[in-house]
């Protein structure tokens, strides 16, 4: 009878063992936020601008050489839309007019795109002296701060996620995205290669192969050994 007790008791026990692995963890959080909830890339922006005093003759030379500098920087720093804005109610209405073409035309011949160039007016609250402003929306990603602490990762009652993971993966991209203008806005897709659609297609439509052709550059050999 008591041999009968003892392997009774044992069977409840392992079974109650079994019923508590498969039950959550009392306490455990279901809605926990994931690594890549608690770290995000923070995106900041501010004006990358120069101020342009109007001449009836178009751009000076050290307007010039900073506006090619300007170009330089824009370039680097991989900017969106060029604004040339130029003061409505200025002094001298030609000259502003001509200050701003110039800008344009100058900006062009430097190999920066035409559409990514745009004039616009802005009011100069009749100030005679109002500049031409050149500039652009610069974007910087802020890179979170991680280690600060670190709990007994061996201890997690509640089953949440550790509050350093994730952190140094979301400050790696921060630090490498080219363009963390991205984030907030992607940019537009180039358009399709409409040549390069068109043979695809009538490969199709004659039960041609549309793939393209396989030569030693797209073979799986890794290197050969000399024997």
């Amino acid at each position: 009878m008591k041999h009968s007790m003892l392997r009774n008791f044992a069977v409840l026990l392992a079974t109650a063992c079994l019923a508590a692995c498969a039950t959550p963890t009392p306490g455990a959080d279901d809605n926990a936020k994931t690594s890549s909830d608690r770290f995000k890339v923070k995106v900041t922006s501010d004006s990358e601008e120069i101020r342009l005093g109007l001449h009836a003759q178009g751009l000076s030379a050290s307007q010039s050489a900073a506006l090619a500098q300007f170009g330089d920087a824009w370039r680097v720093n991989e900017g969106r839309k060029i604004m040339i804005q130029a003061p409505s109610g200025a002094r001298d209405p030609a000259a502003a007019y001509r200050m701003s073409e110039s800008a344009r035309t100058f900006l062009v011949s430097r190999g920066l795109p035409e559409e990514k160039i745009e004039v616009v007016g802005y009011d100069a609250a009749g100030d005679a002296a109002a500049p031409l402003i050149v500039g652009y929306l610069r974007y910087r990603a802020e890179l979170p701060e991680c280690g600060k602490n670190w709990p007994n990762i061996a201890h997690s009652i509640k089953n949440k996620a550790q509050p350093n993971f994730g952190c140094a993966v979301t400050a790696n991209m921060a630090a490498q995205i080219a363009d963390p203008g991205d984030l907030v806005t992607p940019r537009d897709m180039t358009p399709p290669d409409a040549a390069r659609r068109q043979t695809v297609l009538d490969k199709y439509r004659a039960g041609d192969k549309t793939t393209a052709e396989r030569d030693e550059g797209a073979s799986g050999t890794v290197s050969s050994v000399i024997k």
